[in-house]
């Protein structure tokens, strides 16, 4: 990896908040997006336990990666922290304290819209700390199970901006037609291309999740739930709304690393997994070579 260059450090210019009901737990949530000082990073704060234990959003902390992204322990845990985290890296708030009364943040729609509306309506200001960016020198991959994730050079003039390629598939008979989006994040259009983009299950995965007592509270229509012909009791914003929330994945867990990424992302029916995977990869890029011990001639 090479550093590119830094740009300043953003935060919010007043306190913002989202109340919800939580996927997982089914309760209701009261959840903050507080102001932070420069080189805070995004971190979680549990304010529902007896001491208010922060969870910074970092690789580090991740302890779970199936379906969704879970920081920290129990009784410290977070989890489906993804939408929340690619609305603040989506919008670019680089410190941010997000205080919950739950383990996960509301679940709203599936989406980030309901979180992107709150960061700009408190609006953003920025700050005197610096944010690197950072490109690969070579092409960067992991894979697993027949799904790839690479970080690829930008190319000659293409600029210090990040472009995002998915390529969802989901094999022949599947209700979800194999489809395609490719992003170029910025801000503005984040907010428009990609945070309205719920999160989608089959309609055997959904029934899977209830039997484990999981969106109990949860109706089809608050879901995007694929039977054999489409979205039951639903309708898509988007033909390829859940390549663009995978996207929306990608954007989140991407965030642990708490730095720009320029280049060209490519991603191949890659998911959680596969995203922290290539977070810790490139974090790991990223350290400068250890040095040797000096030694005197003899």
């Amino acid at each position: 990896m090479i550093r590119l260059r830094y740009r300043s450090q953003r935060t919010l210019t007043r306190p913002a908040e989202v109340r919800g009901i939580g996927f997982l737990t089914g309760a209701p949530v009261h959840l903050r997006f507080v102001p932070a000082p420069p080189g805070t990073g995004c971190v979680f704060v549990r304010t529902d336990l007896r001491l208010r234990v922060h969870v910074p959003a970092k690789t580090e902390m991740v302890t779970g990666t199936q379906r969704r992204t879970t920081l920290g322990r129990p009784p410290a845990q977070i989890m489906l922290v993804e939408h929340c985290l690619a609305a603040l890296a989506g919008l670019r708030i680089d410190n941010c304290y997000i205080e919950l009364d739950a383990p996960e943040p509301p679940g709203l729609d599936g989406s980030a819209r309901g979180f992107v509306a709150a960061l700009n309506q408190a609006g953003a200001v920025t700050q005197p700390g610096r944010r690197a960016v950072w490109a690969a020198r070579d092409r960067i991959s992991v894979g697993a199970g027949g799904a790839t994730l690479t970080l690829y050079p930008p190319e000659p003039g293409e600029g210090d901006g990040l472009r995002i390629s998915y390529l969802l598939d989901y094999g022949i008979g599947s209700p979800i037609d194999r489809q395609s989006h490719l992003q170029v994040a910025t801000p503005e259009r984040f907010a428009t291309d990609i945070a309205p983009c719920r999160t989608f299950l089959l309609e055997a995965e959904a029934r899977e999740f209830r039997e484990q007592g999981l969106g109990s509270s949860l109706s089809l229509a608050d879901l995007l739930v694929f039977g054999p012909r489409g979205p039951l009791e639903n309708t898509l914003r988007f033909a390829n709304e859940p390549a663009r929330h995978k996207i929306l994945d990608v954007i989140g867990d991407l965030a642990l690393l708490g730095a720009d990424l320029c280049g060209h992302l490519v991603a191949y029916r890659s998911g959680h997994p596969l995203n922290v995977q290539l977070a810790r990869t490139i974090e790991e890029a990223m350290r400068p070579p250890a040095r040797l011990p000096f030694r005197l001639a003899a």
